[in-house]
């Protein structure tokens, strides 16, 4: 089995997907990581090499089906268009073939400005401190991030709120909630 974790960035896909992961005994991949790793370049780089973004997404969409046909279970975290454009067809045709679930992270948009990050182009962490008017802005950026990526996620199979809740609580309200929609029991070690 597959669980393809999505939603917007900063949501918390990655930590709570390795969180899942470990819980499950699953393997868990970023899918920035992984997309880096096949390319050999930072993600920043290897979007400058495309024309478009859309360009880009045609090519992380290749390690997107790598991670779907692998053999072991994982927890995937995806990117915000995660079930949008290729990545899309990716799924599509991969859940025909193997067991996927998606699982959409939800949360306040002032809960994931907290959770900002921010990397350079070589793809090294930065420390960017926030004043109050780059506050805003960023914040105007998550909501109309929210409303852009909202149809596209909402394709996935279960939507999962956060807001408010700790890291054990998110994990074991995903694993009930995929029990729930697959109808078997999700083995956790």
């Amino acid at each position: 089995m597959k669980i393809y974790i999505v939603g917007i960035s900063c949501v918390g896909k990655s930590t709570i997907g390795k969180l899942l992961a470990e819980q499950l005994g699953y393997l868990f991949y970023d899918l920035d990581i992984e997309v880096q790793n096949y390319y050999q370049k930072p993600i920043e780089r290897i979007q400058r090499e495309c024309i478009t973004l859309n360009g880009y997404r045609e090519k992380a969409s290749v390690v997107l089906e790598k991670l779907f046909n692998l053999r072991e279970n994982a927890v995937i975290s995806g990117t915000p268009s995660g079930l949008k454009y290729y990545y899309l067809q990716v799924y599509k045709k991969c859940k025909k073939e193997t067991e996927i679930i998606s699982v959409h992270l939800m949360d306040n948009p002032n809960n994931i400005l907290k959770r900002l990050t921010f990397y350079d182009i070589d793809s090294n962490l930065m420390n960017v401190k926030l004043d109050s008017d780059k506050k805003k802005r960023y914040l105007k950026e998550i909501i109309a991030d929210l409303n852009y990526f909202k149809k596209s996620l909402c394709r996935a199979d279960l939507q999962i709120n956060i807001e408010k809740m700790s890291f054990p609580q998110i994990t074991s309200l995903i694993i009930d909630e995929i029990r729930r929609c697959i109808g078997v029991r999700v083995n956790c070690l």
